[in-house]
């Protein structure tokens, strides 16, 4: 278990370090087909080498789990990061955030509407420290009412991170974790880029110097660090952790991406947290604790799926 919540942890820290360096690309022009086809082929093509490594020749595992590579392609990142990028574009950052957060109780419902059973107190608990520590971490003020197509786009990136999850938690079948996340991703780029050439979705990027942290860089200087730390390090770590907590369990630490987000924006932006963020994210801990206690009785959902061995290894 301890290496399912390290792997879970280096995720969420990982994935909190996308928006800092996503931004400026968005605001120097680039559609968010276009940064998020930019970044899953980087990042694909950075794990491809792993992925070699990992699969030594043993195809056969690639092809069994075919429908596994292609729903973490083609919603577990394609669609997830579209709509996420497409959502931030019409409502705050907070509040598309606070939205596709609510993908842990998306799970927890899942759970209760399949097996028909009333999930277990310290669940139901967990879910209403975390959400109330999600709100209290990402401001009060991101419950506004807005745009209303804006939200219904950000409730589509919140299935689609508690697709992720079930995703990723499923059993290997002899697949590594860093060949789903690799595959996924250079799957997710190649289906995007596909349709940005044939005018499906819009594509527009501009190449010369941004602002970064208010420095002038070069434009792939934060795409490459995106592509290598927001993208293949956390869907890689991240598909291990869900391998060995299940989904529900990972999709709640999870969670703690928001709390290093808040922390970064601290750190290398200077944005000062507040005392109900402090208080926030002891809450989000608090709910993941709650939680973590209840994944060691009898499962509550199918598609909270663990591995016979706990060994590390999903993506």
């Amino acid at each position: 278990m301890s290496a399912g919540l390290l792997a879970a942890l280096i995720s969420a820290v990982a994935f909190s370090t996308s928006g800092a360096f996503i931004k400026p690309l968005l605001e120097a022009g680039w559609s968010p087909v276009t940064a998020v086809t930019a970044r899953a082929l980087t990042a694909g093509l950075v794990l491809l080498p792993f992925v070699l490594l990992s699969l030594r020749g043993r195809w056969a595992a690639l092809w069994r789990a075919r429908r596994r590579v292609l729903g973490m392609g083609l919603v577990g990142v394609a669609f997830t990061q579209v709509a996420y990028f497409a959502a931030i574009q019409r409502i705050p950052v907070a509040t598309a955030l606070l939205i596709e957060y609510l993908a842990p109780l998306l799970l927890v419902a899942y759970a209760w509407a399949v097996t028909r059973r009333v999930p277990r107190p310290a669940v139901l608990l967990g879910s209403v420290l975390a959400v109330g520590g999600l709100v209290l971490v990402i401001g009060p003020g991101a419950v506004r009412a807005v745009d209303p197509l804006g939200l219904v786009i950000a409730f589509c990136a919140a299935v689609g991170c508690a697709a992720y999850f079930v995703i990723a938690a499923r059993p290997a079948d002899g697949l590594p974790p860093v060949a789903l996340a690799g595959a996924g991703l250079l799957l997710a780029g190649g289906v995007l880029a596909l349709a940005g050439a044939t005018g499906l979705l819009p594509v527009s990027a501009a190449f010369g110097d941004l602002s970064l942290f208010g420095r002038a860089v070069p434009w792939w200087l934060p795409l490459l660090i995106v592509a290598v730390v927001g993208t293949a390090a956390a869907y890689a770590t991240g598909i291990a952790a869900s391998a060995v907590l299940g989904s529900r369990l990972a999709s709640f630490l999870g969670l703690l991406e928001v709390v290093s987000a808040a922390l970064l924006a601290w750190l290398l932006l200077d944005e000062r947290l507040t005392p109900l963020q402090f208080v926030g994210g002891g809450l989000i801990l608090g709910g993941i604790a709650a939680v973590r206690t209840a994944s060691t009785a009898p499962l509550d959902a199918p598609d909270d799926a663990r591995p016979a061995a706990l060994a590390p290894g999903r993506a």
